[in-house]
């Protein structure tokens, strides 16, 4: 089976759904892809404990009414096999797609750091720990310490503590005055303070961040440097969140350029590959806001509406304002780098461990002499926190992107023409 779109759209969250309404009234035949069930993306993601905004239940009505925005859930890109042409998979089968514009709205996924204990049962990314309380996981009366930077680490509690566990420790490796700076700055973004005060929690320590887990078979406590002294607390969990990783792999395996991690895009979210855009998280962090407004620029643009996308240039740069500020404040300090001990694992899928690593030169050396980045995340954790760790490239992803089916593959004609 192949299937044809003006407008390819590929993830389903903010910047896609902003992206597609944008693009709609061209009368475009347009393809949202997504790997989630619903549409949302990480930050409106649904599940039987998640609580929707109603700015996120407005956009699924809207997706569910217009007739040329054809939405495909729970499916993954495979491969490019062609020119403008992707190879997907669902749950029941794979096919192709031919597409004439496409925009990249890939997000992005939490950094995590390795250190002592970081695999132990019980130890999650904070984003992570969210989506599976959004998903059921039951986490009533346990004892919650949450660790590493940035305003995830407020969400993630909130999410938690709503759900009835006992948190403990929100552990801020920013410092008091850089969190004090960006505080001042929020008054430029009012719906940002009004959230940040609704979020705030009385354990939230700046300056302090994790040592490492404690425990033999699981997570049994945390060891934290809270403002220069070693203190130790007994908790059942622990999710820990550096920051984001722009989701950068589909971009670059299409031949789409990189600024610094994220993808480069110019004043119209268009990449360096003509007819693709790119918009959202896989641009650069910045929240829903930004990721809103960059995906309706994208959405104009691609369909040729540049007048309305200009209209959307001053809304955007104000939110760029706060992805600046916010970027800025969180930066993370370079003793996280020392985190890490000899022994401690640091690709958990091939059980490789810091010391097989540090005496190699570049991403490339490291995986073809300790197999680091081959197991079945495909270096999905590992290569970010190499990335940080040693300023390392990860290298271009090679097809297939995902896990796949044989007859998903054989949908890829390879006989040559006669």
């Amino acid at each position: 089976m192949n299937e044809y779109a003006d407008l390819l759209i590929i993830g389903a969250g903010p910047a896609g759904m902003s992206a597609a309404l944008a693009a709609a009234a061209s009368g475009a035949r347009i393809v949202l892809l997504d790997d989630n069930p619903l549409s949302g993306g990480q930050i409106w993601r649904g599940g039987p404990h998640a609580h929707l905004p109603e700015q996120a239940r407005q956009l699924r009505e809207r997706l569910a009414a217009c007739g040329n925005i054809r939405h495909h859930p729970g499916t993954r890109v495979v491969a490019c096999p062609g020119p403008k042409q992707l190879l997907v998979e669902n749950a029941d089968h794979g096919w192709l797609i031919d597409y004439d514009k496409l925009i990249l709205c890939t997000g992005a996924r939490e950094l995590l750091l390795p250190f002592p204990g970081w695999t132990l049962p019980g130890v999650t990314g904070a984003g992570g720990l969210q989506a599976l309380i959004k998903g059921g996981l039951p986490v009533r009366g346990e004892r919650l310490v949450i660790a590493g930077s940035g305003p995830l680490l407020l969400a993630s509690a909130a999410t938690a503590k709503h759900n009835g566990a006992r948190l403990l420790r929100i552990a801020e490796q920013a410092s008091a005055s850089s969190v004090a700076g960006f505080a001042l700055q929020l008054p430029r973004w009012p719906g940002k303070l009004v959230q940040s005060l609704t979020l705030f929690d009385r354990q939230y320590r700046t300056g302090t961040h994790v040592v490492a887990a404690l425990g033999e078979e699981k997570l049994e406590g945390v060891r934290l440097r809270q403002q220069g002294k070693i203190i130790e607390l007994a908790c059942d969990r622990l999710a820990c969140g550096f920051g984001l990783i722009p989701n950068t792999q589909l971009g670059q395996a299409l031949g789409c350029e990189l600024a610094g991690t994220a993808l480069a895009v110019d004043a119209w979210q268009a990449t360096t590959l003509a007819d693709h855009y790119a918009a959202g998280e896989c641009t650069g962090f910045g929240g829903s806001e930004r990721a809103l407004v960059e995906g309706a620029i994208a959405g104009h643009a691609a369909v040729g509406n540049s007048a309305a996308a200009e209209q959307l240039w001053p809304r955007r740069a104000h939110w760029q304002g706060f992805a600046r500020a916010l970027n800025g404040a969180f930066r993370l300090d370079p003793q996280l780098k020392a985190l890490a001990h000899a022994d401690t694992l640091v690709c958990r899928c091939e059980d490789v461990p810091y010391a097989a690593i540090a005496g190699h030169t570049d991403w490339r050396s490291a995986k073809l002499a300790s197999r680091c980045g081959m197991g079945a995340c495909q270096g999905r954790v590992c290569g970010g926190a190499l990335q940080y760790l040693f300023d390392w490239q990860p290298s271009a992803p090679r097809p297939p992107f995902s896990p796949a089916r044989i007859e998903t593959l054989l949908c890829v004609d390879e006989t040559p023409p006669g």
